[in-house]
């Protein structure tokens, strides 16, 4: 009805232009399932993991985590200050932590990727570490990261007014 109303305010012919049955074919819906960053698998009871983060601020937080999560994801779900500009594809440094160096060798060596994404580091230190490359192990329970005061990705809230 709407279709043949236009139709006649602007004169289209019948068959042709916007209107045509051709231009009303069905089209199939397709999605993408979103990326989940932040996600969390909850951790079995008896099996959690505990890992504390240093703030800028030198405030510090605990959380229980599952075997497997990223720094990146747990700092990510409990709203800590770790950006993470490229989602977690080691494509950047902003997820740059600093690793307290009683488990720094118990986190399995950098990729040479990771290692080139480093040196872009502000702050690098012996002990540095992406939160996107380093996962979640038995051997790191109770691990300690700092997150450093700047990263690369410079924001407003970096600088003290």
């Amino acid at each position: 009805m709407l279709g043949l109303r236009l139709r006649q305010l602007v004169k289209v012919p019948r068959g042709t232009g916007f209107f045509s049955p051709i231009s009303w074919q069905s089209r199939g819906f397709s999605q993408s399932m979103a990326a989940m960053h932040g996600h969390l698998k909850k951790p079995n009871p008896g099996e959690e993991l505990k890992i504390t983060f240093i703030s800028k601020d030198g405030s510090q937080s605990s959380y229980e985590v599952a075997e497997g999560d990223s720094l990146l994801d747990i700092a990510q779900a409990n709203h800590l200050d770790m950006e993470g500009a490229c989602g977690g594809s080691c494509a950047c440094s902003t997820c740059h932590i600093i690793v307290d160096p009683a488990y720094y060798d118990s986190i399995p060596e950098p990729s040479d990727d990771e290692n080139d994404m480093l040196d872009l580091a502000f702050g690098l230190t012996e002990t540095s570490r992406l939160g996107c490359q380093v996962f979640m192990a038995k051997e790191l329970d109770g691990l300690r990261v700092a997150l450093p005061a700047m990263t690369r990705n410079l924001q407003s809230r970096d600088f003290n007014k």
